[in-house]
């Protein structure tokens, strides 16, 4: 099928215009933040830095960062560069605890997010003909909001039945034909689970294409869920303090996620020194945002973990790419002193036939020494008979978790369908130390 690149000009602009056009918004923005929002005016007076000091890209490094910390401090509106009058959306966080991390657009930042997410969606193998069904929450989180006007801006139909109601997608999907599935890895998974359950024949299944975000995944787990639908699945990044899905996404190669530099810088930093890396060097994701105008940020730490490709891609575009978030600085498990990320744990899960793609992560504290449990289900019932076989199965997972994450980890095997299916993001790790 033939592909849509949504934007050519700025998609496959060389990358001395984008340059460009990055260092005249990065200009406007410094100026704007310093101007109009509180927190920046501080940050900028307590180094001494004025706007009119950043005259090149690279001096972006002189700016202070902003932290998750420092939006929550603000709240709820204390980050806006505009009226309350101007702002004409609300979203936020989709944290646990706390208050959220509450963001604001004006009518130009939603054109500027359906336009990016367009983009987005083009690069997967979107078209207009589509018939979309969106599996994320509607609301605070940024998720089905940013698909939803993208594919419409798109021309694409768009089915908003948020998440959850498993028995009603299955029947809507089937029943609209529906060939755009926007959800959770997780979800997509629990979805294929049902419908093998259910017996649902997949020749009544018309999907063809699966945007995931929310959450990350494994390539492995990717993998699973294409075999087990019969789609292609592409996975795109964002997150709400810099405006939501949308600021990079997978083209259709799935060769890295395509960033939207006209409307982002990017750095990719040691989270240890703070110091820029180069392109190509693993480190923390730090962006600024470019072109939004109730609620500009300044070199925000994501926090997330990942490395830029500059090259072109075979799909015709040249913007930067990022590579699949590879965990988090925060969410890294220190075990005994190694540090462990789920990704790890999931990789090895995933790579192994005997087992169902579902697994729960959990941290104890015996003695004074961490503990770390990996639950996971065995695909065959028939194997509760067979203690012996059990028992080779989980040696076997035992082995191939020590060799990833050099630890002992303990293994328990469960029944098929005990572990909890998520439709929304997973929380696959459930943390019981003393002193976390």
């Amino acid at each position: 099928m033939e592909h849509i690149i949504w934007n050519r000009q700025m998609e496959c602009a060389d990358r001395e215009t984008i340059r460009q056009i990055q260092l005249e918004r990065l200009k406007k923005i410094v100026d704007v933040c310093y101007n109009r929002v509180p927190l920046y005016k501080r940050k900028f007076d307590e180094i001494g830095l004025k706007p009119e000091h950043i005259k090149t890209l690279d001096d972006v490094r002189h700016l202070p960062f902003t932290t998750a910390d420092d939006l929550r401090d603000s709240y709820p509106f204390g980050m806006f560069a505009v009226d309350k009058r101007d702002v004409v959306r609300i979203h936020g966080s989709s944290g646990t605890t706390g208050k959220p991390k509450i963001v604001g657009y004006t009518k130009q930042d939603l054109d500027n997010w359906s336009e990016i997410m367009a983009r987005v969606i083009c690069a997967a193998g979107g078209t207009p003909d589509d018939i979309v069904q969106i599996a994320f929450g509607y609301g605070l989180f940024t998720g089905g909001f940013g698909l939803h006007y993208g594919m419409e801006k798109l021309g694409a139909m768009v089915v908003p039945l948020s998440s959850g109601n498993t028995e009603r997608q299955l029947m809507l999907m089937q029943d609209f034909g529906s060939t755009i599935l926007i959800a959770t890895p997780s979800y997509a998974l629990y979805l294929a689970d049902e419908m093998e359950k259910k017996g649902i024949d997949k020749d009544k299944i018309k999907l063809r294409l699966a945007l995931f975000g929310g959450e990350g995944h494994t390539e492995e787990m990717r993998a699973k869920i294409e075999k087990q639908l019969g789609i292609l699945a592409t996975e795109n990044y964002g997150l709400s303090e810099v405006g939501g899905p949308g600021y990079s996404g997978e083209c259709y190669l799935k060769q890295g996620m395509h960033i939207a530099e006209d409307q982002y810088f990017s750095e990719i930093i040691d989270p240890n020194t703070l110091e820029p890396l180069p392109v190509g060097e693993k480190g923390e994701l730090v962006i600024t945002t470019l072109t939004k105008q109730a609620f500009p940020v300044l070199r925000y730490r994501t926090r997330d973990i990942s490395w830029f490709n500059d090259q072109p891609c075979q799909c015709g575009r040249t913007t930067m790419r990022m590579a699949k978030v590879q965990g988090r600085t925060d969410d890294m498990l220190v075990i005994r002193g190694v540090n462990v990320f789920p990704s790890q744990i999931e990789s090895v899960i995933m790579s192994m036939k005997e087992v169902e793609p579902f697994y729960e992560i959990v941290l104890t504290t015996e003695g004074y020494m961490d503990r770390i449990e990996v639950k996971v289900e065995f695909s065959d019932a028939s194997l509760l008979d067979d203690f012996t076989k059990l028992e080779e199965l989980r040696a076997k997972i035992k082995h191939n978790l020590r060799v990833i994450l050099n630890i002992d980890a303990k293994v328990s095997l469960v029944s098929p369908g005990t572990l909890p299916r998520f439709e929304g993001k997973a929380k696959r790790v459930i943390d019981h130390r003393k002193n976390k």
